[in-house]
């Protein structure tokens, strides 16, 4: 039998993450807390830049007035992954870009800025409108995926971010 004891190793674990300079995102001081309410997303133009600034207002709240501005073009092209014998698409991938760019609004000046990238896909082998609930889902778990990427790159840069 092994003497391996699991609750001592965890918390003799989480006792030692203070001090090597872990503290949470959203806790007293980090990072993520310089954001919350201060980052007004630009008007969607689309219904992807709906779903978009959706899901970035849910992760950081809603800014009224706001301190930073978030700038962003998306990108989402299509391509065919599964072909039938009989030449038809059965499968279809969305490839998704968001280019971003945190500004003060005090300034202009960018604080943050970059791309993120990803996919989601979705079966057109059922009726016309399966496959178009299909491809409104896929689109809706695209741009929640890229919202978390660039939340989790503004977090990132927010200790950088001017206070």
């Amino acid at each position: 039998m092994s003497s391996f004891n699991r609750r001592s190793f965890l918390l003799a674990a989480l006792a030692a993450l203070p001090a090597c300079g872990f503290s949470p995102v959203y806790g007293p001081g980090g990072a993520g807390t310089a954001l919350q309410g201060a980052v007004l997303v630009d008007e969607p133009l689309t219904r992807d830049g709906y779903l978009l600034t959706r899901e970035i207002e849910s992760r950081l709240g809603r800014a009224n007035p706001g301190r930073f501005g978030l700038s962003h073009a998306i990108t989402v092209r299509q391509e065919s992954v599964a072909i039938s014998k009989a030449n038809v698409t059965t499968r279809f991938r969305l490839l998704g870009d968001v280019t971003y760019a945190l500004r003060d609004l005090e300034s202009g000046a960018v604080v943050t800025s970059g791309k993120v990238s990803n996919f989601t896909g979705y079966s057109a082998s059922g009726t016309t409108v399966a496959t178009q609930a299909a491809e409104g889902d896929a689109r809706r778990r695209l741009m929640n995926i890229m919202a978390d990427q660039i939340v989790t790159r503004l977090i990132v840069a927010a200790p950088a971010a001017p206070q």
